[in-house]
């Protein structure tokens, strides 16, 4: 059954709690994951959280670059099976790796090169991960944002070639529409579609803009999407527009799972 939650820091667990929200959704890089001592004092705040931590985001934290001739393999393969026994004990079902700017291509490294140490980081999150009840979500990002999976389609493209339960694909409202990517890609690649994210015009709250929703909900029904949704957005009026879009979201649930609404 689908469930709905909210992108934010641990911090603001407790008022995701009091709207009424299944989860929150934090991010990864906020835990000291290459810090023993510092994440045995960081996880309680996670495990002892007033509504269930079941998604994270934010992969990689700031600095540690994924592609390109910086990246450090075995600080990388440290970090991610790290990151899947953190997530597992928090309770996570759902990782994103989105990380845009770790994963940017630099100028002059090609993007072959880039691609396969993309997989290579995807094969030890297989590996790694196996049998920890924790899934991978591979975000596509506008071309904003990065140059590289800027669509469902180069998400799937890459993790086919893992072919691994563990590693599947997120897709983002938000990235869809700013890069006009039609929500037919949905239904082709809904088998591998693990999680979404959703906003609305401006990348605000969902049900304050004009994206189609109706459209996306219909084609979340069509392809029997029964996984999480997390809003992923800029709160203008904090309290006003997590009700509201709760109310929103609720609705859109109702429609996925009936076709009411």
């Amino acid at each position: 059954m689908n469930k709905i939650g909210w992108c934010m820091g641990i911090e603001q667990a407790g008022l995701l709690a009091s709207k009424g929200f299944d989860y929150i959704e934090c991010p990864l890089s906020s835990l000291p994951l290459e810090d023993d001592q510092a994440l045995r004092e960081k996880l309680p705040q996670y495990l002892d959280s007033p509504i269930k931590v079941q998604a994270m985001n934010l992969f990689f934290p700031q600095g540690m670059m994924v592609v390109g001739p910086q990246a450090d393999r075995e600080r990388i393969h440290q970090y991610v099976r790290r990151a899947g026994q953190a997530a597992s004990h928090i309770g996570a079902k759902v990782v994103v790796l989105g990380s845009g700017r770790q994963r940017t291509i630099p100028e002059n490294w090609e993007r072959p090169r880039a691609e396969e140490q993309m997989l290579e980081a995807l094969r030890w999150i297989a590996e790694e991960w196996s049998g920890n009840g924790v899934t991978l979500a591979l975000e596509p990002l506008n071309r904003k944002e990065s140059n590289f999976i800027n669509s469902v389609h180069d998400a799937v493209q890459l993790v086919e070639q893992i072919n691994s339960p563990i590693v599947q694909v997120l897709a983002d409202f938000y990235h869809m529409d700013e890069d006009n990517e039609p929500l037919e890609a949905l239904m082709e690649y809904k088998d591998w579609i693990a999680h979404i994210h959703i906003a609305d015009t401006g990348r605000l709250a969902p049900g304050t803009g004009t994206y189609p929703y109706k459209r996306f909900t219909e084609t979340l029904r069509a392809i029997n999407y029964t996984g999480m949704i997390s809003a992923e957005c800029t709160l203008l009026e904090t309290n006003k527009e997590l009700e509201d879009s709760f109310d929103f979201m609720q609705k859109m649930i109702r429609a996925i799972q009936t076709g009411a609404g």
